[in-house]
């Protein structure tokens, strides 16, 4: 079976055959970071087929040079599953000779629809990779028996794989409304009808076949008539002879549509029609699944269209239609989005149809994206269009929201005399001719989070400090007096971000404060250290847990019970419904059992930075009595997160499954509870202070009450 490497990077990396540095054979494949801090490099190997399985594991040996920013590591994914492992938590970094390094994945020979694997170098460094194996239950894959495939009535059905046939598509009120219910319509059809849930009907498919004559359509009576011959083409709705829809099944209908249906204009044949599949219990759905033991949606069979560069204005409606029901239907924070999900359809409808180019549509789906207020929900992964748009000059120095102002607050590279320019607790006031303010009320419909303090956290480093030209001009205040300054900018791929993730380079993740407090940093946490942090803080009078990052490794079943006394839950979930889309169950509580070997006092610091598994990891420090939570507002998105794919190849998330505490009380967009409010000042960014730290420590010495 041949194997085709592929490349992907979104820094500056190169990949090379050697002769010289090689474990066996003829070559090793080595990846370079051409710059010390660079993203990301990958290689790697798509197989296209289905084997008779259990479990698939990729072998082979790795050795590094100089990777101090990041790591290296091999990656395994099989499509079509949630099955996913790049090796970040093993940690390879620094210099490291030849290591025989294994990553095993569970496989679902039903549901994995392409096996992918390679390699990858993160931040600076190199990577040399040889004798790469990839097995199934041991053996060989080469070997492996390929399982037959048997396509489904909707992957058969490929007419409109390259293009919808629609370009143009020209609004007046009755098309906006066409398209409105056609979508709304679609999306029931589409998670609801059992013909569908079986994988007979291509819904993108379907979607183009109907669009030209909704498009047509003069009145409602015209549109009702469209859409009753579409839906008959599907196959027969059981219904019951006998009965009647009721009051009761208008009402579900209506919620579903977000109007009552009569006042669509619809039949009454049509609307019995839709209340019949409303009554369908289909206990599978070819296009949605939920994880096992987790119950987030997986959105199956759903078709980025990866190879159109600019989306024709069919698949453009597509790409909205498809995310509007997913959310629809399967978001368990739509009731917190903040306005009402029924009226975000009809506006963007025409946004998506205008939209003019790629980068056009890109930003129009960010801000639909955006509009959710989900930190998980992004553009996630390079895409060359937001990049251009957003610039690819940056100055070397650091700028936080403190006190609600733009502050200078550290620098990345100590280039082009920035700290000559630039001082610490400096208020940028107008970047570019710009005002901040304005800056802010500009982008602030494309800078996706779940709440305002994490939407100031994204914007420095994705718009406001960034631009297409060099050269950047400011305003700032300084000790009362205005200035104007400026810089010219670095390339972004040379500017050194990581700073952010890991501000104390060098430093141990743990360590013990005037032989007094120990100190843990998650985000350099792991459990393997564990037995080696219980020795470190025995007789310490406290523990500050600065949960101001996202954790190495999963940390509520091993540190928190170190820390915990008592049996109290922390958490609780509510799941989606594939038999009932829309509908969402609350789950009993789940606890961490403790072991109560640290007796002191325990104090976890918070901030915009701890997101999804830190808050998760914060609710379950908050179930013992000796913990306290200080900070600010968290990021506001937390649980498992379920992938999604639009036409144009691009990738997005939403928070899956809804985190609760015990009490009911909602994580999303508000964040975890705090015991006591303290965020960073303008006067101790200048003092060089670190203000929550300060008080977690007077906390524990100090005995401050809450």
């Amino acid at each position: 079976m041949g194997w085709t490497f592929r490349k992907a990077s979104s820094g500056d990396y190169s990949y090379e055959l050697d002769s010289m540095v090689k474990q066996q054979g003829k070559y090793a494949v080595s990846i370079t970071s051409k710059n010390a801090t660079g993203d990301f490099g990958s290689i790697g190997i798509n197989i296209p087929y289905r084997f008779n399985g259990n479990e698939i594991e990729l072998r082979g040996y790795i050795k590094t040079e100089n990777i101090n920013k990041g790591f290296a590591g091999f990656w395994l994914r099989i499509d079509g599953t949630l099955a996913f492992n790049n090796m970040q938590n093993q940690n390879v970094h620094g210099t490291t000779d030849w290591r025989e390094y294994s990553i095993k994945l569970p496989y679902d020979s039903d549901k994995g629809t392409n096996i992918a694997a390679g390699a990858l170098l993160v931040g600076g460094g190199k990577i040399w990779f040889d004798h790469v194996q990839l097995l199934i239950d041991g053996k060989p894959i080469e070997n492996a028996i390929i399982k037959k495939i048997v396509l489904t009535k909707a992957e058969q059905d490929t007419v409109f794989n390259k293009s919808s046939g629609i370009t143009n598509i020209k609004l007046d009120a009755q098309q906006l409304k066409n398209l409105t219910l056609l979508g709304k319509v679609w999306g029931f059809i589409k998670y609801h009808h059992p013909e569908v849930a079986k994988g007979n009907v291509n819904m993108d498919a379907e979607l183009f076949r109907v669009l030209p004559a909704v498009i047509k359509a003069r009145n409602n009576q015209e549109l009702s008539s469209i859409l009753e011959q579409w839906i008959g083409k599907f196959g027969k709705i059981q219904t019951c002879d006998n009965c009647k829809p009721d009051s009761e099944d208008k009402a579900k209908l209506a919620l579903k549509l977000g109007d009552s249906p009569e006042n669509w204009g619809l039949s009454k044949t049509l609307i019995d029609k839709l209340i019949a599949l409303n009554k369908s219990n289909n206990s599978e759905n070819y296009y949605v699944d939920t994880a096992p033991n987790v119950g987030n949606p997986i959105f199956n069979h759903e078709k980025g269209y990866e190879f159109m560069q600019y989306p024709d204005a069919g698949y453009r409606l597509l790409s909205l239609y498809r995310y509007w029901n997913m959310i629809q239907y399967f978001s368990p924070y739509k009731h917190l989005i903040g306005e009402d999900w029924n009226k975000v359809l009809p506006a963007f409808i025409p946004q998506f149809i205008n939209d003019a180019d790629n980068t056009a549509y890109t930003l129009t789906v960010l801000a639909l994206i955006s509009s959710i207020n989900d930190t998980h929900a992004n553009i996630w992964g390079y895409r060359k269009e937001l990049e251009d748009y957003r610039g690819k000059f940056a100055p070397p120095f650091k700028a936080k929201f403190i006190e609600d102002k733009l502050v200078v607050t550290g620098f990345y590279n100590d280039t082009l005399n920035v700290k000559s320019k630039f001082k610490l607790a400096d208020v940028i006031t107008s970047i570019n001719g710009v005002k901040v303010t304005e800056l802010i009320k500009k982008f602030l419909p494309i800078t996706a989070a779940s709440n305002y303090s994490t939407q100031l956290r994204d914007m420095p480093n994705n718009y406001l400090l960034r631009s297409n030209n060099p050269h950047f001009d400011f305003v700032i205040e300084r000790d009362g007096k205005t200035l104007n300054t400026s810089i010219a900018g670095l390339e972004r791929k040379s500017v050194n971000y990581r700073l952010d993730y890991d501000p104390n380079t060098g430093t141990s993740g743990y360590y013990v404060i005037d032989k007094q407090i120990g100190y843990l940093y998650p985000a350099k946490y792991y459990n393997k250290d564990l037995p080696d942090i219980k020795k470190m803080f025995n007789g310490t009078k406290g523990i500050i847990v600065d949960m101001r990052c996202y954790p190495s490794e999963f940390m509520p079943f091993t540190f928190v019970p170190y820390i915990k006394s008592g049996n109290a839950p922390f958490v609780k979930f509510t799941n989606g419904s594939v038999t009932h889309p829309g509908s969402f169950t609350e789950t009993p509580t789940l606890s961490v059992d403790p072991t109560n070997e640290y007796k002191g006092k325990v104090i976890v610091i918070v901030n915009e930075q701890t997101q999804s598994q830190a808050e998760y990891t914060t609710m379950a420090f908050q179930s013992s009595p000796n913990v306290t939570v200080i900070g600010s507002t968290t990021a506001g998105a937390d649980g498992n997160v379920s992938p999604i794919i639009l036409p144009g190849g691009i990738s997005t998330m939403i928070s899956g499954i809804g985190i609760l505490y015990p009490d009911g009380a909602e994580t999303q967009r508000k964040g975890v509870k705090i015991d006591v409010k303290i965020s960073p000042t303008i006067k101790g960014i200048k003092a060089g202070i670190d203000e929550p730290l300060e008080k977690a420590k007077q906390l524990i010495l100090n005995e401050v009450s809450k």
